[in-house]
């Protein structure tokens, strides 16, 4: 139980790699708040490891800020951040790519982190030492073709 007495919050907690690190950190001892977009998803999940569940859009600052003043609310600190959400659009060459699915990629994988941090830096900072993630992008240079709106996340 390495993370007995800790509380996270793992955003795109609803599937994938979120719903794994979620399951894992809960079994571990976590209290965890699982965060996402889909209300359902994020419910099942928060069911399976005894966490709690929150809609979150991470593009939204109004959003995060919910999420995070639900967080310290349920679970009384947060301890553990995973930045986990994130968004691609279809492969397709650049100049395919629109400007909307540009910036919805870009608001939710590298803006979000930003506005994750900004709602609950001020709370990490006064308890102590903290953790906080962002999955670990593989190298830009390893990008399947067809992946532009994707790949300045990489730089961000």
């Amino acid at each position: 139980m390495r993370l007995q007495g800790k509380c996270a919050i793992v955003t795109g907690g609803g599937s994938g790699f979120g719903e794994g690190i979620a399951m894992r950190f809960a079994a571990e001892g976590a209290r965890v708040m699982v965060a996402d977009i889909n209300a359902e998803a994020a419910a099942r999940v928060a069911e399976a490891c005894g966490g709690i569940a929150q809609p979150v859009d991470v593009s939204d600052g109004d959003s995060v800020t919910a999420m995070a003043g639900h967080a310290l609310e349920a679970l009384g600190q947060v301890d553990i951040l995973v930045n986990n959400a994130g968004v691609t659009h279809l492969p397709a060459p650049m100049e395919e790519i629109g400007e909307a699915d540009f910036d919805r990629v870009i608001a939710v994988n590298c803006k979000s982190v930003y506005l994750t941090a900004r709602a609950l830096v001020g709370h990490m900072k006064a308890r102590g030492p903290a953790r906080s993630s962002m999955w670990p992008p593989p190298p830009v240079s390893r990008r399947a073709r067809g992946s532009a709106g994707t790949t300045p996340r990489r730089a961000g």
